[in-house]
């Protein structure tokens, strides 16, 4: 039987793996370049699936207009692009990667941690301006018996805090959706958000975007938050409330923060994050290796294939937990 699989990422997948896997199930690939929500809706017009990155919406009003697409496949783990509720009020199937880039944005929130922690974007800079001078990052300290925050407890957070045990940090996490003896499995205690924003001198975001975490992290969040503390965002960037951010930073109410994602991307030149020597950025990068970009073109073509040939994929999402 022949399909139609329309391609709207060719930024995160190897599109030549996923042609490569659809045409074997026998769809005919058509390509995607405009991300808005009418381009998109005239795409799938008469397709049989699609496959999208974060910045493709996949509406009700997208999904209400086909009568032919019969899965929609996230080229990444977070749906918050897609309306899952409707997908599953019109029978469409929705598949994501849950499991790949782990260790890939794992070591990103390490190593945005580090970054802020010794100073180094500040002292590269200073070197490279020809300033040799140790003092200029005061005041450092060590993190070693120091507690580090979880904001989630899923794949990555679990696999950070595998690798926070070298450190000799005291870790713990807040998720309403993981009881207190898997986290102390991975040596984690578990805390309210509350005793998270209290306790944290280190805090790493891995909670999903979904309608109750959009700025949960806010103007009385980073009151309440240790003035020295390090922040750290590798999810989404939404969860933080950026002028919030900016205001508390000014205040002294945070030290500093290391973010890989950021309210809109990419941001805009103006934006008041630029300029400042508390801030490290990377470009959503975190998801980024070799290996991670082959594992996500493979398994999100492979399920999709699965569902247009009337077959269980590996990874359906679950529209009542779709974070999970």
């Amino acid at each position: 039987m022949d399909y139609t699989v329309v391609l709207s990422d060719n930024k995160t997948v190897d599109p030549t793996t996923q042609s490569e896997i659809l045409e074997a199930a026998g769809a005919t690939i058509e390509l995607l370049d405009e991300k808005t929500e009418s381009a998109v809706a005239d795409a799938v017009q008469g397709a049989d699936g699609i496959i999208v990155d974060a910045g493709t919406p996949i509406t009700e009003a997208v999904l209400a207009g086909t009568e032919t697409l019969g899965v929609v496949g996230r080229a990444g783990i977070g749906v918050d692009n897609i309306d899952v509720d409707a997908a599953a009020e019109h029978g469409i199937t929705v598949v994501n990667v849950p499991d790949y880039c782990l260790d890939e944005v794992s070591t990103h929130a390490l190593s945005l941690l580090l970054a802020c922690v010794r100073a180094v974007p500040h002292y590269d800079r200073e070197v490279k301006d020809e300033t040799w001078d140790w003092e200029t990052g005061q005041p450092l300290h060590r993190m070693a018996g120091r507690t580090l925050g979880l904001a989630g407890f899923g794949r990555i957070a679990r696999r950070l805090a595998s690798k926070l045990r070298a450190y000799r940090l005291d870790v713990i996490a807040q998720d309403p959706n993981v009881d207190a003896a898997t986290m102390e499995d991975y040596g984690v205690e578990k805390v309210s958000f509350e005793g998270l924003l209290d306790c944290s001198d280190f805090l790493s975001v891995h909670t999903p975007l979904f309608e109750g975490t959009r700025h949960l992290f806010s103007t009385d969040e980073f009151e309440r938050m240790r003035d020295d503390a390090v922040l750290v965002n590798t999810s989404r960037g939404p969860i933080l409330d950026e002028d919030a951010l900016v205001a508390a930073l000014d205040d002294g109410e945070l030290a500093k923060a290391g973010l890989d994602v950021l309210d809109s991307e990419p941001p805009s030149p103006d934006n008041p994050l630029f300029d400042r020597d508390d801030v490290v950025l990377t470009p959503h990068v975190g998801w980024y290796s070799e290996e991670s970009r082959s594992d996500l073109s493979r398994g999100v073509a492979s399920d999709v294939a699965a569902v247009l040939q009337g077959e269980a994929p590996s990874n359906p999402v679950d529209p009542e937990t779709p974070w999970l």
